[in-house]
């Protein structure tokens, strides 16, 4: 059982859960989080706590599946790559600013459960996600919120 629950968002161009469903033991890294209130949640993390996986940037947005944070919070390597999107010359190795945690997928929704349906259900009033102007890529969620999104969702494992 996990000890706390987080809701991460992704743009599904760039990475969705089918595409970390994919990856060699359904394991990624979750690297690129550039806010600090993002990553402060993200070194709040730990190994065992359950993720909802947010589609973000898409029409519509919503929750696609749920993944499990494997590996706790550690220096994020795309912060000092000169090449990366995601390089800040301020982070060091002494200082890296930045953080990234592993998550490993557990299922994929059959239906996106969109943003709208999120709204629309009282259990998930007071969610973040639900907030006007809250634009976090990570933010926690109740275990009463987890639950309530993943009966919403009715998980399937391939």
């Amino acid at each position: 059982m996990a000890r706390h629950y987080w809701l991460m968002k992704s743009e599904p161009s760039i990475f969705s859960v089918q595409d970390l469903a994919k990856k060699p033991r359904r394991t990624a890294s979750w690297d690129g989080v550039r806010n600090y209130q993002a990553r402060n949640h993200m070194m709040a993390m730990k190994k065992g706590d359950g993720v909802l996986f947010y589609h973000s940037s898409d029409d519509p947005v919503g929750v696609a599946g749920i993944a499990l944070v494997v590996k706790e919070a550690y220096p994020d390597h795309t912060a000092r790559d000169r090449k990366s999107e995601y390089y800040d010359p301020k982070a060091t190795e002494e200082k890296p600013r930045w953080f990234m945690v592993d998550v490993r997928w557990e299922a994929t929704f059959p239906d996106l459960v969109t943003l709208d349906s999120l709204r629309r259900n009282p259990k998930l009033r007071g969610m973040l996600i639900l907030r006007k102007g809250n634009r976090l890529s990570v933010t926690p969620v109740t275990a009463s919120q987890f639950a309530a999104v993943r009966a919403m969702g009715k998980p399937s494992a391939a």
